[in-house]
């Protein structure tokens, strides 16, 4: 069988589930923004489907929705560039989804680790959609021919299953159809941590508000969070190996330097031996200079939903144009009698 090379394609996607955070953004949308600029087709999207594996208020799921894309597009992806799109406004996704569920085994998805974490000790009483959803992020990306899918270290064990399910799709019906997509994980803030507790990631549904750094937040709360944020009493060190034992000062160099786009080790050997009196002004300077401008453009964004509305439905559009072949050929692989 001659291998087939796919044409190479980055997908991803968050879920709008309200509550833009630091997190969201140096995590998943800051590297959408650089993979946009790469010359390699990038589709970025709102993943709503995903969202209502738990009960979510209707009003707010389309609140959050636009408030999402909203924060795409402040941040720098620009629909001419990518394509932006909200999930279910591309019936394939769930069609491919119902195939791959057939495809996937019960062994894999009882391995997921992020079900358990969702679910806890009331696992019984989950949604069926919440056990199964990684077989519906799988076709999230394979309906794309997607060859690369920029995540966060949290959801590897997807990727890990997305691949499961290609190749066991393409051995069942002896074909090499579906790629091996690469999850591509990198940077220096993958894995944004709570201001008030470096051990916890960085999240909305924390109580404490001085935890997180919301998108929406203003340039004199950005400061005021950074200010009071969780330090130790030493001084930073000059190489990254001094911050194994610190987690908060190894978050907050970790936020300096993703957003400042450097290594870790080039943030140490201009700020090793300053105390956190010296470096979180710098840190608040630099924090402010990038996020503000994004608040202030969604706030701008929020003001005409409309237009975000009529952004995401032409980039649907366009979504279902590389999509519907795809599945096509897919329920031609499978057997399905379509016309």
């Amino acid at each position: 069988m001659t291998e087939v090379v796919h044409t190479p394609r980055v997908f991803s996607g968050i879920q709008p589930s309200g509550g833009l955070t630091l997190g969201n953004y140096l995590g998943a949308i800051k590297r959408f923004v650089d993979m946009q600029e790469s010359g390699i087709e990038t589709l970025y999207c709102m993943v709503d489907l995903h969202a209502i594996t738990v009960w979510q208020d209707p009003a707010d799921l389309r609140h959050n929705t636009r408030e999402l894309a909203a924060g795409y597009i402040a941040a720098g992806l620009d629909p001419s560039k990518s394509i932006l799109f909200n999930q279910s406004q591309v019936s394939a996704h769930a069609e491919l989804g119902w195939l791959f569920s057939c495809i996937a085994r019960m062994g894999w998805m009882k391995r997921m680790t992020q079900f358990k974490d969702k679910a806890g000790k009331n696992a019984e009483n989950a949604s069926l959609g919440l056990f199964g959803y990684p077989a519906l992020m799988a076709a999230d990306i394979l309906i794309y021919h997607s060859t690369h899918v920029p995540v966060g270290e949290d959801q590897k064990q997807h990727l890990e299953l997305t691949r499961d399910v290609a190749a066991k799709f393409n051995h069942d019906f002896g074909v090499d159809f579906f790629p091996m997509t690469e999850p591509v994980i990198e940077g220096a803030a993958t894995r944004v941590m709570s201001l008030r507790d470096g051990s916890k990631k960085m999240s909305k549904s924390d109580p404490s508000d001085a935890s997180r750094i919301n998108m929406t937040d203003d340039a004199e709360t950005i400061s005021k969070k950074i200010r009071k944020a969780k330090t130790d009493p030493d001084a930073l060190p000059s190489e990254a190996e001094g911050l194994k034992e610190r987690p908060e000062a190894r978050n907050l160099v970790n936020i300096f330097a993703a957003l400042s786009d450097l290594e870790v080790d080039a943030v140490l050997r201009d700020v090793g031996g300053k105390q956190f009196s010296e470096f979180k002004p710098m840190l608040v300077d630099l924090a402010v200079e990038k996020l503000s401008p994004i608040s202030t453009e969604m706030a701008r964004l929020m003001n005409d939903p409309a237009e975000i509305d009529r952004t995401l439905g032409e980039g649907a559009a366009r979504a279902r144009a590389i999509a519907n072949p795809i599945l096509e050929k897919t329920y031609d692989i499978v057997g399905m009698i379509r016309s």
